[in-house]
């Protein structure tokens, strides 16, 4: 009994000794001299090197820091730039790469040669190659070994960047060589051998430069254009020029302090100091080499129960009841029979708390995931997918219908929601790019409020929607309704927004006069059929160039149904709260509240000048009586100054007649009173007959003009286009919602 006392009294006493030793605070080992500067900026400098007088060994270990924001540190008084130090005998610094450039014809119109010339400090031999990338190039490197001179260097000739290899300096377009021993300078030079003629349209220059082989990983792409200046190149660095055998006896001048030991170097001249094996620091400081404690650190020993530390190594034991080495590698700690009743209750109350701590994670485990399911399952019948499921059931089969997405489906989607997924936010929500299981891409919507009170319609536009199958119409593929706001899922657009191409300098010019027509023509006629071919007419009520996507071959996808109202098909308009985007908002809506169809049609009037002049709705850019494109447009119009607002390419390409007839159809659109505009569907026949005579000018002949005013009633005249420079935009700024008012 009193033997069991004294092995739990002696267990409690070692683990009271653990606890302590495991919560004590190490403290750091010092790099530099008492009272010295150790850092400057983020390069660490450790003794023998120093920035003042008193803090470095001699004059050539002496750091340079600088007084800039941020410090830099410079090796010596020279301009070469130091970025890490150790005192394993290892500095890196940067430095110049050599190019050779030419132009097209083989004009020459870039060389340099650089050089490094070091006073002390040796080359790195085994850390460092010399480089030579291009496919018309020959490089070379002389150097001073030991005071007498060398050259070395390499050539690499292609034809073709099709054989080049990524990742690896084989000899096609990248040449390498090593750095000899004991080279404390070296001069670089590069050159063509036909001025880089024949293969300059993906390598105009020549390159040759040492570096840190480590840090350096070849690219094709390098051959066309080499953006960095410098590359990194590594330093051996000793003490003096003397032996350990013969300094040993110069104790003034001796570096190596306690508990280290001197080597000589095998690059340059002179020796180093390192830390006795069991020991780590700095051994060029007095007690720098601090003892290293392996008992802390399960991987530094090899005992098998008990480690006691020592002076520059450790011991194993064997805890009361045991017997053996204690060693891993040795014959370890085996129980004796007095020791077997203590082993068999540790065992055994290991093994219960093990169980016990994993029932208590599996119980919590389980009732976290039961917690989220009845949340999915709260958030899918307050979506309304109870109402949805009903409504999909009911449709015709052959009918290609939304699917119920699941959350878990959509999370994998975008990995989570991450934040590189996002193609853009709204007024509405943010706009996810996903990944569908069977390798679809589609866009993921994910809306920031939902009106509990208008579910019913929600849902009823998701079916509506589904069922559109409009080539100029972005597909609605289906919805998830497991989360507190409901997620839409559309087919993905490749080509982004007319937005985008409309104000971007370098994307307009790819919208001919042509292009501009047919996507207009494309989006009046998506307008007309939501507005009378749909099974219920719908008003889409945010019509904007930002919610018209546009593919690879820029035919149009209208986007965005987030603000659309469903219209019964014996009402003429609604009283709703107003919503849409400033500069595009018709004004009758916005002083009535009452949405009817021409609502977007004026929108769309907005859209079709943007496609003429290339200017923003709104800009707060522009004076004060142009802020406001549609105001400005029509002033210009009146005042006959059509051409002047048009932008010059499309003045240049479109004739008169034709800019004419497209800016009195957008004058028409833009009328205060909706009940004087055209409806959607004489718009898009306006357009369509416009796009076909601009596409086969022999149409618009004599001959034809009279049948042509008859099909498409009286032509209004015509207008222009253009593209800006500036491609910024914040449907969050120009979005508004106002109060619903009674309806009238």
């Amino acid at each position: 009994m009193k033997a069991a006392m004294g092995l739990q009294g002696r267990a409690w006493h070692l683990a009271l000794i653990g606890l302590l030793v495991a919560t004590a605070v190490a403290v750091s080992t010092p790099i530099a001299k008492p009272g010295c500067q150790d850092m400057c900026g983020n390069v660490s400098i450790p003794y023998p090197f120093g920035t003042t007088e008193d803090c470095y060994f001699s004059e050539d270990f002496f750091i340079n820091c600088s007084s800039s924001d941020p410090p830099q540190a410079f090796l010596t008084r020279s301009n070469i730039g130091v970025t890490n130090i150790t005192v394993e005998g290892k500095l890196l610094i940067m430095q110049f790469i050599a190019r050779d450039c030419y132009d097209k014809s083989g004009a020459p119109v870039a060389n340099n040669n650089p050089y490094l010339r070091l006073s002390k400090f040796i080359i790195s031999d085994t850390d460092n190659k010399f480089v030579a990338m291009g496919c018309d190039t020959n490089a070379t490197i002389q150097g001073i070994q030991r005071d007498k001179g060398y050259t070395s260097g390499c050539i690499s000739k292609c034809d073709s960047i099709d054989y080049v290899a990524n990742y690896t300096c084989s000899g096609i377009g990248c040449c390498q060589t090593s750095i000899a021993k004991g080279v404390s300078y070296f001069d670089i030079s590069v050159g063509s051998y036909n001025n880089h003629i024949d293969v300059w349209n993906f390598n105009p220059c020549s390159y040759a430069f040492v570096v840190e082989e480590n840090k350096f990983n070849f690219s094709s792409t390098y051959l066309l254009d080499l953006q960095d200046e410098m590359m990194p190149v590594m330093l051996d660095w000793s003490i003096g020029n003397e032996t350990c055998e013969t300094v040993k006896t110069k104790i003034l001048r001796y570096a190596c302090q306690g508990n280290s030991t001197c080597y000589d170097v095998d690059n340059g001249s002179g020796y180093r100091c390192k830390c006795l094996y069991g020991y780590k620091g700095n051994p060029y400081l007095p007690n720098g080499c601090q003892d290293i404690d392996e008992c802390k650190d399960p991987n530094l020993n090899n005992c098998v129960k008990i480690c006691e530390n020592t002076k520059g190594n450790y011991t194993c034991l064997c805890p009361k009841g045991y017997r053996g080495d204690g060693r891993k590698d040795g014959t370890g700690c085996v129980a004796t029979q007095s020791g077997s009743l203590v082993v068999g209750l540790t065992v055994g109350i290991g093994v219960g708390i093990t169980v016990l701590v994993a029932g208590s994670t599996w119980s919590y485990w389980t009732f976290k995931k039961l917690k989220l399911i009845k949340l999915k399952e709260k958030f899918f019948r307050q979506n309304g997918g109870l109402m949805l499921q009903q409504e999909l059931s009911r449709r015709d089969s052959s009918t290609e219908t939304a699917k119920i997405f699941s959350a878990e489906e959509l999370e994998k989607a975008t990995n989570n929601y991450d934040e590189s997924r996002i193609l853009g936010r709204g007024g509405y929500g943010t706009v996810y790019k996903g990944t569908l299981t069977d390798g679809r891409i589609v866009a993921i919507k994910k809306s920031k409020v939902v009106d509990e009170s208008q579910i019913g319609q929600f849902i009823n536009e998701v079916v509506v929607l589904s069922q559109i199958n409009h080539r100029n119409v972005v597909k609605l593929l289906g919805c998830c309704l497991e989360t507190e706001v409901p997620l839409l899922v559309y087919e993905f657009i490749t080509n982004g927004t007319l937005f985008e191409h409309i104000h971007n300098k370098s994307k307009a010019s790819s919208l001919t006069w042509e292009t501009r027509l047919r996507i207009a023509a494309e989006t009046a006629g998506v307008l007309s059929y939501l507005h009378s071919s749909a099974s219920i007419p719908i008003i889409h009520r945010d019509v904007k160039s930002t919610n018209i996507l546009l593919d690879d071959s820029y035919t149009s996808k209208v986007s965005d149904f987030g603000a659309s109202r469903l219209v019964p098909i014996d009402q003429a308009g609604l009283s709703t709260v107003v919503q849409g985007t400033l500069g595009y908002l018709d004004p009758e809506y916005l002083h009535t509240s009452q949405l009817t169809e021409k609502s977007d049609v004026y929108s769309f009037g907005v859209v079709l000048i943007e496609l003429l002049t290339g200017q923003k709705a709104v800009s707060f850019e522009r004076l004060e009586e142009e802020r406001n494109l549609a105001m400005y447009f029509l002033s210009a119009l009146k005042e006959n100054r059509l051409v002047q607002i048009v932008e010059k390419c499309i003045v240049d390409e479109a004739k008169t007649e034709q800019l004419k007839e497209v800016g009195n159809l957008a004058k028409r659109c833009l009328r205060v009173k909706g009940e004087e505009r055209p409806t959607m569907k004489e718009v898009a026949m306006e357009l369509e007959g416009l796009r076909i005579i601009v596409k086969h000018p022999w149409v618009n002949d004599e001959s034809n003009l009279e049948e042509t005013e008859y099909l498409l009633g009286e032509l209004p005249e015509r207008a222009s286009c253009s593209g800006s420079t500036n491609a910024t935009n914040d449907s969050m700024k120009n979005h508004i919602i106002l109060q619903v008012r009674d309806g009238r």
